[in-house]
């Protein structure tokens, strides 16, 4: 069982990935696996993972380790996996596009259920079979189809309106691609994904990686 208690930010944002590498194991027939091994392919401390997932209770037996299933199992349902989702997409640019047709939400219990776009030329268009609505139709399709989450995929100019309409007709969470940050209501959950900010991460440690090797060839 969960324990009562607040959880970090950043232990819930490696669950995730524990997920993932679980997901491995069991389709290499693994039925257990130690901190330690799990330690080796994810390249993190075993302490490190025994202290995540003692914050939800432990999981594992001292000089047994993990049960694969039952870990994979319960970090599903800590994560909610265990019930579906239903998200539209609002904005049918490329982005939006892409999004829609990416097949694993469906794999982690997120329906892929509308895409909409104020933008008329882009209307009937399909998403993986799903006919591109007009924004005039996306408040009563959210109360018809007990929609969510909403995926904003549009420019930051109406990003904050748009979010606004959102949450008057429902919507519990936004996974907001946006470059602006939302004022939603307390708990109204909003997942910010900049990629812009990623890739300047990435051009960073290229950089301070360059350096290093420049630095050891002066030695």
């Amino acid at each position: 069982m969960m324990e009562e208690k607040e959880i970090s930010q950043a232990v819930i944002g490696r669950l995730p990935r524990y997920l993932r590498y679980l997901g491995d194991l069991k389709d290499e027939g693994m039925e257990r696996v130690s901190s330690q091994e799990l330690s080796e392919r994810m390249k993190v401390t075993a302490s490190q993972i025994r202290q995540d997932l003692n914050n939800f209770g432990g999981f594992g037996q001292q000089g047994y380790g993990y049960n694969v299933e039952y870990l994979y199992r319960e970090i599903s349902r800590i994560l909610g996996l265990d019930r579906t989702h239903r998200f539209i997409i609002i904005g049918a640019g490329n982005l939006g596009q892409a999004l829609g047709g990416y097949l694993n939400f469906e794999r982690r219990g997120f329906l892929f259920s509308g895409i909409f776009d104020k933008n008329p030329e882009l209307t009937g268009k399909e998403v993986r079979g799903i006919r591109v609505q007009p924004m005039e139709e996306m408040e009563q399709f959210i109360r018809d189809n007990d929609v969510d989450i909403a995926v904003l995929a549009i420019p930051k100019a109406s990003a904050v309106e748009v979010a606004e309409h959102l949450v008057q007709n429902g919507i519990k969470a936004i996974w907001n691609f946006a470059h602006v940050d939302l004022n939603v209501p307390e708990g109204i959950q909003v997942e910010n994904v900049h990629l812009s900010d990623s890739l300047m991460k990435l051009s960073y440690n290229i950089n301070r990686y360059l350096q290093e090797n420049r630095k050891s060839a002066e030695l």
